[in-house]
């Protein structure tokens, strides 16, 4: 939600409280408002707290991590998803600024945000090595050869 809708809704929800039921009307919208800010504080009080368990710029799957993704999303709201600090890219006050998260692979996410939301990413996957491949490649058997199969048994 943006900062003006919710701080608007503050005021309005003042303001009715105090037409409707004068003093403790504006109370009670005080009270609400307070408490969905200290909702708000233990949200990332609770993402940064996991994220500090984790190494810096680490995530699980970097293609998973990729298809995750939707321009919008809040800075918080991608460290909850990857439960990490991502490691920075850009230098400070660059604008737009850029996060890097990688994987154990060595697939790379790296995220471009302009005023604390993501408005794109980009994925680089590592080139296989040699070793990895060993020459050999993966072969879907062709729909003849299975129902061969099934019908010889």
């Amino acid at each position: 939600m943006s900062e003006v809708i919710g701080w608007g809704l503050a005021v309005l929800a003042v303001a009715a409280g105090w037409m409707l039921y004068g003093w403790r009307g504006v109370l009670l919208a005080v009270t609400i408002t307070v408490f969905w800010l200290l909702l708000q504080f233990t949200r990332a009080l609770r993402a940064m707290r996991q994220a500090g368990q984790s190494p810096v710029g680490r995530v699980g799957s970097a293609v998973m991590f990729n298809a995750r993704l939707k321009p919008g999303l809040s800075l918080l709201q991608v460290i909850q998803m990857t439960r990490s600090l991502g490691e920075r890219v850009s230098p400070e006050g660059a604008d737009p600024e850029q996060w890097r998260w990688t994987d154990d692979g060595g697939s790379t996410v790296t995220l471009d945000l302009q005023r604390g939301k993501l408005v794109q990413w980009t994925l680089v996957r590592p080139e296989p090595t040699g070793d990895e491949g060993n020459g050999q490649t993966a072969r879907a058997a062709p729909d003849s050869e299975i129902s061969d199969r099934l019908t010889s048994r």
